[in-house]
């Protein structure tokens, strides 16, 4: 369900009213936990939380027109999900993502590669998601992404 809207607001303003709490709630915990240097944006249909140009004008290697994208919010069909490409690429930060998430939250984790999957509104680990924004700087981010990219 990728949406057109060209703000943050846009996008949360067309989501179904069961999804704008939690998806605003969400927002507003990793705005005020993301180190300094990354920027809110919309894209791929998604609110985005990017490494902008200015920091990294490489951009994203799949587009390179593209900043490069460190989290994102959206709301599809079945649930609401968070990717984390922090928690993609390094071992250590998924293995405490994961048994911190055992620790806080009643239902089992719902999880892809990135992708971090919220069915049940009422067991969403706001705290923990804000913990994840922060975990990571925006100079250790383009380290750890540059030594994946450069290995291939």
């Amino acid at each position: 369900m990728q949406s057109t809207a060209t703000s943050p607001e846009a996008y949360i303003e067309e989501l179904p009213q069961e999804r704008k709490e939690p998806v605003s709630r969400l927002r507003k915990t990793i705005l005020e936990n993301l180190p300094e240097g990354f920027e809110e944006t919309m894209n791929y249909g998604m609110i985005g939380y990017v490494v902008p140009h200015s920091i990294y004008p490489d951009g994203y290697h799949c587009d390179p027109e593209q900043a490069l994208p460190f989290m994102s919010l959206a709301s599809q069909k079945h649930y609401i999900a968070v990717y984390s490409s922090s928690v993609y690429s390094d071992p250590e930060l998924l293995k405490w993502f994961t048994e911190s998430y055992a620790e806080r939250c009643r239902y089992k984790l719902d999880m892809g590669k990135s992708c971090i999957r919220f069915k049940r509104m009422d067991d969403i680990p706001y705290d923990l998601i804000g913990e994840l924004a922060a975990k990571v700087t925006v100079e250790e981010f383009v380290d750890r992404y540059e030594s994946i990219i450069k290995k291939r």
